[in-house]
């Protein structure tokens, strides 16, 4: 098996030329290239101002795993994501998820993103089966932001209905 991953993903020059450490094998090999490009420049790391109540805050964690992810939408009047931010504490394949997340959010209204799957994630990511688990948790994430946000608007229009009684 590791020959095999060794002969798709890596050139035999790299071998001739120089050793590879463990940790640039293990990202040139088990991989892919998307992947490592969102792992080690990750788009919208960061927080919103949670007590904002056009910002919804979704976390949600993987107990088998160990990964945890925050994934935070700021939606404008107008029912449209304008900024989404996330942290994530987890393998290279679960900031790579939640990092595209952010990106496939932004710009779509509420509806849309309730649309965003974790496989239309894990094709984009190209993730192996034993990390489908990452995209899950990029989907579920997005829901729970989603329901948080809803959630504070539905506060916001009770008291809006209690003030104007």
């Amino acid at each position: 098996m590791a020959l095999l991953c060794h002969l798709n993903c890596l050139s035999p020059l790299a071998f001739i030329t120089r050793r590879l450490s463990a940790p640039e094998f293990i990202t040139q090999c088990c991989y892919h290239k998307k992947v490592v490009d969102h792992y080690e420049n990750p788009r919208n790391v960061g927080t919103l101002d949670k007590s904002s109540k056009n910002v919804g805050t979704g976390l949600v964690g993987a107990p088998a795993c160990g990964d945890v992810m925050k994934l935070q939408i700021e939606v404008d009047d107008m029912g449209k994501i304008v900024d989404a931010r996330f942290k994530t504490f987890g393998c290279g394949s679960a900031i790579a998820s939640s990092s595209l997340a952010t990106e496939w959010v932004k710009g779509k209204s509420v509806a849309e993103a309730l649309e965003i799957k974790n496989t239309d994630i894990a094709k984009e990511l190209c993730l192996p089966p034993v990390k489908l688990h990452c995209s899950m948790l990029a989907e579920d994430a997005i829901k729970a932001a989603l329901a948080d946000y809803r959630l504070k608007q539905q506060d916001d229009q009770q008291e809006a209905v209690r003030a104007s009684s």
